[in-house]
């Protein structure tokens, strides 16, 4: 009976302890110190790296998208941010969503910018955007229009929002819908300026519209990009010229003077151009924490952090600032004519140039040039050009040289490279080849902040022949070539220093002084006021003399100062011929001063000139 009994209990489970939980950690936590441990073993005797440089996180998979092209035609009753002219010059900024993971959610996101239309509140773009692979789960567009203001920060005018749940296979797409555009986060001294308006002319709207068109081309061909969208094209490019920021770096681009004459202006130039994508999956480096703020600067956390990063912020937005002499243009694909376009961008193998330059990871290829001058590698980082991009594709520095023969190599036997040897038929000083066959680009990876590696120059390397079609491509490891790639470069500042010799440096705006002009300016106020005496009655002579002297100047050309500057000796012996022993009796008074001549205001012999 006793043995039935006991056949019939059941075992019963024990009850957890809270012990039990605590324990399951410290075994976890355990066997992740051991691996930690065996790693750090394993890793002893090998350098250790800061985080950062290239990332080897693939792309996440997704199934194959929709190639999309948005249209931007125009919009209407925009509000006036200026009250001057009572109008705007307003232009598109614009951010594409998907629900496509990213491999890192620090990633940026795609952008678009339309070109300014200037003094319009009714603006007609009719620029296009073509993405691929947006994923059937649809897309979420915004669009922010704002007023150019260099002098200032755009003002924005409003926002458009265009949301598409889904894209089915028949999707027909949308054809110029008009959205309205909302005022909530617009500026509210336009809006206040634009109802001013409105309460003396009926006619006139406080509520504007934005009209979008959107297009589906069909599948996209993924291949291994499933899962991100990228840009197919227009093919965009801009050239932002900076007078002032010039000055202070140093930097001058070449020009034509009067009568043909080599002449040089000084200005800062930074560059834009959109690339056909995709750019490789491989090509994705993250910044480098080579010092203790430098994660702070980026992911803008500690104070110092914070402010550094608000700096190169304001700087990108400097450099890259576009104004009235912003040059745009935009080619359908990759070409021979784009080709072309960007050697006219880097002034072809003229001055010795060297530029620093960022990929991003939608192939906007950014670049300015850069020099061992400390203005110019003061606005030649990499971090500024990248705006502060956490994951860029790649980096580095490059040049051009024209090539004496064609179809030869760059470092085939026999062949000779401008500036390296004097070659004829191109600049300077006769007009350079057009066909991109006669020039080779010579790219490398010298980041330090991101530290491109060196594996991927072949795959970069196919992907700027793809994009810049005939131009020879020449890749440098900033490591493993530094001789050569040392050498080359020397070659090009020498250049530069040989090439800046005997040109003529202007001024970019007629209309104002440089300190230079203004010391000589007072220079010659003396010497006039100094003959004519002393005292209060001097004092107001020579102040009228100044206001004289200064609208002389701003209303000369600067082509005249410099062809007359050339010509000075020659000048001075017929002058000296003419007036004889006039000169004597006038005791010098008209030394410096302007003199008409072929219905233009330009220098005495003797009396210099602003650009020399």
């Amino acid at each position: 009976m006793d043995m039935e009994n006991e056949k019939d209990e059941q075992p019963s489970q024990r009850k957890d302890h809270r012990t039990d939980a605590f324990a399951t950690k410290f075994v976890d936590k355990t066997t992740s110190w051991q691996q930690k441990t065996l790693r750090r073993v394993a890793t002893k005797n090998e350098p250790r790296q800061p985080p950062g440089g290239l990332d080897k996180t693939p792309i996440p998979d997704a199934p194959p998208g929709y190639t999309l092209r948005f249209i931007f035609h125009r919009a209407n009753s925009l509000p006036m941010a200026d009250l001057s002219s009572l109008s705007s010059d307003p232009y598109l900024s614009v951010q594409l969503h998907t629900d496509l993971p990213s491999r890192h959610k620090q990633d940026p996101h795609m952008r678009f910018r339309t070109p300014t239309i200037r003094k319009s509140t009714h603006p007609v773009w009719n620029c296009e955007w073509t993405v691929a692979n947006v994923p059937s789960t649809g897309f979420k567009l915004k669009a922010r229009i704002y007023d150019e203001d260099p002098a200032d920060h755009d003002d924005r005018l409003g926002n458009v929002h265009v949301h598409v749940d889904s894209i089915p296979d028949n999707w027909l797409g949308i054809r110029e819908q008009q959205y309205k555009i909302k005022k909530r986060m617009g500026s509210k001294r336009a809006y206040f300026i634009r109802g001013c308006a409105a309460m003396f002319n009926r006619n006139i709207e406080m509520s504007g519209n934005l009209v979008i068109s959107v297009q589906m081309l069909g599948k996209t061909d993924v291949g291994n990009n499933g899962g991100r969208i990228w840009t197919i094209g227009p093919c965009a490019w801009s050239r932002h010229l900076s007078p002032m920021i010039g000055r202070l770096a140093g930097t001058k681009e070449p020009g034509q003077g009067k009568n043909g004459t080599k002449s040089q202006r000084y200005n800062f130039q930074a560059n834009q151009f959109q690339f056909a994508g995709p750019v490789p999956p491989p090509l994705y480096h993250r910044y480098v924490e080579f010092k203790p703020f430098i994660a702070g600067m980026f992911n803008d956390t500690s104070l110092r952090g914070r402010i550094l990063n608000r700096a190169l912020h304001h700087q990108h937005s400097r450099i890259y600032n576009y104004d009235r002499t912003t040059l745009y243009g935009s080619f359908p694909s990759p070409s021979k004519d784009m080709s072309l376009q960007f050697l006219d961008l880097v002034h072809r193998d003229y001055g010795g140039r060297i530029y620093t330059y960022v990929m991003t990871l939608d192939g906007m290829w950014r670049f300015t040039e850069t020099g061992k001058e400390f203005g110019i590698d003061l606005l030649s980082k990499h971090t500024m050009h990248a705006d502060m991009d956490i994951y860029i594709a790649f980096s580095g520095e490059f040049f051009v040289r024209r090539l004496k023969t064609p179809h030869k190599g760059p470092f085939d036997s026999g062949q000779e490279t401008h500036p390296a040897a004097d070659l004829d038929g191109g600049s300077p000083p006769a007009d350079p080849p057009s066909d991109p066959a006669y020039y080779a680009l010579y790219i490398d990876n010298d980041s330090g902040t991101y530290r491109p590696s060196a594996g991927l120059l072949p795959l970069f390397k196919e992907f700027m022949q793809k994009n810049l079609p005939g131009l020879k491509v020449v890749t440098l490891d900033c490591v493993a070539d530094a001789d050569r790639m040392g050498k080359l470069k020397r070659e090009q500042r020498e250049r530069k220093k040989a090439e800046g010799h005997g040109t003529v440096v202007l001024q970019d705006d007629g209309s104002s002084l440089s300190s230079s002009d203004e010391e000589e300016l007072e220079e010659r106020v003396r010497e006039y006021v100094g003959n004519e005496g002393g005292g209060e009655e001097g004092s107001m002579k020579k102040e009228r003399k100044k206001r004289q002297l200064k609208r002389e100047i701003k209303g000369s050309k600067l082509g005249a100062w410099a062809a007359h500057r050339d010509n000075k000796e020659r000048r001075g012996a017929e002058k000296d011929a003419q007036d004889g022993d006039d000169d004597d009796e006038k005791g010098g008074r008209d030394n410096g001063e302007l003199r008409q001549e072929g219905g233009e205001m330009v220098p005495k012999a003797n009396g210099g000139g602003a650009c020399g």
